[in-house]
């Protein structure tokens, strides 16, 4: 019996991510609220009448044509460990019908990992300058070979200019915690870290867990760390609307953690859970009091939490692929590998034209927004 795709309800959608023991958070039913600029839609795929892959579709629209991206971020949730051509032709029948010119999905597969003793080695190599001409500690041949099937299917993988593509970062970097106790976890980090964490702690920096309320507070340490670190700050209302969609889908879905010093609020995060995943998702500090390390106690209770939570992977999201120690963007895997994590390589976002001539134009018209 041939699969076929349709729209599904929220509660299908998320009954089957729950089956699966995680999905990133961008493919959760709630995600479509928090990017309102886009209209969402969940699918499923379907053999006969089993559910056996889900997926939350993005439809970005041409202006003044009914005409559609169908993107979806870091999905679908689908078995690729076989051959995947029919279920991505059933999606392709699906999206077309639904006025889509193009697809854009970035399947989340790893291919490679290094760990911490490698990426340290790399980065006091002059020689290195990219992570990916690293030997990595593993490589997932399977995962691999879902890249030249994509590509045997007219699929094309999206440029990523030092490993940000246009949509979701291509290396990430994660800390494992399947497994891991907390002491396990500790001792696994650099001795800046553990330092850092101790002193907060004699510094008495103390972290909560906030409500919708304390967005404001967290907003306000999330402006002033985008003017100091040169990036464009998302209005207030974003994360509001982010706690108002991911609280209401499961109340420890989105947390919000405050770090305060004699009161001072000096470093504010969001974590993000699904299953059996975790997310470090928005981080902000103050400028003034760096030197209780706030951001570092506030790291610690968020993998704690975590890993109390049931969490297997602890996520520190984007990273770039430079090793190049007069790039600025190199301090952030600095900043990450203290952790004793690792970095990863997924597999990166994926292009179907439908209609090559509208996906030629729209792609174009990006650019020129930039």
């Amino acid at each position: 019996m041939s699969l076929h795709v349709r729209t599904i309800g929220p509660d299908q959608h998320l009954a089957f991510v729950a089956s699966r023991g995680s999905a990133s958070f961008l493919q959760t039913p709630a995600w479509a609220a928090v990017k309102g600029e886009w209209r969402g839609e969940s699918i499923g795929w379907f053999r006969r009448d089993e559910l056996v892959g889900v997926g939350l579709v993005l439809y970005r629209q041409v202006p003044k044509l009914k005409r559609y991206l169908a993107y979806l971020p870091e999905g679908p949730v689908l078995d690729w460990s076989g051959d995947v051509a029919e279920a991505l032709d059933a999606m392709r029948t699906h999206l077309k019908a639904n006025g889509a010119f193009g697809i854009r999905m970035g399947p989340a597969l790893v291919t490679r990992r290094w760990g911490a003793a490698t990426l340290k080695a790399a980065l006091a190599d002059d020689v290195l300058t990219r992570l990916g001409d690293v030997p990595a500690d593993h490589t997932d041949d399977a995962a691999v070979a879902v890249a030249d099937q994509l590509r045997s299917l007219g699929w094309k993988e999206q440029a990523a200019e030092g490993g940000f593509s246009a949509g979701q970062p291509k290396y990430n970097f994660q800390v494992p915690l399947a497994g891991r106790s907390e002491d396990d976890v500790l001792a696994g980090m650099n001795q800046l870290w553990r330092r850092n964490i101790r002193k907060a702690a004699k510094q008495g920096v103390e972290v909560t867990t906030g409500i919708r309320e304390d967005l404001a507070e967290f907003h306000r340490v999330y402006v002033e760390t985008a003017e100091r670190d040169h990036f464009t700050p998302r209005p207030l209302s974003y994360f509001e609307t982010m706690w108002d969609a991911m609280t209401a889908e499961d109340p420890q879905r989105l947390r919000l953690y405050l770090a305060r010093h004699e009161g001072d609020l000096v470093a504010a995060t969001t974590l993000v859970q699904v299953g059996t995943h975790a997310w470090y998702s928005y981080g902000a500090s103050t400028t003034a009091k760096r030197e209780v390390r706030g951001s570092n106690a506030v790291q610690w209770q968020m993998m704690r939490d975590s890993l109390a939570g049931g969490a297997e992977v602890y996520d520190l999201r984007g990273i770039t692929d430079t090793l190049d120690t007069d790039d600025s963007h190199v301090g952030l895997l600095q900043f990450k590998v203290g952790t004793g994590g690792e970095a990863v390589e997924y597999l990166g976002e994926w292009d179907l034209p439908i209609n090559k001539p509208l996906y030629a134009a729209f792609t174009a018209y990006m650019k020129r927004r930039g």
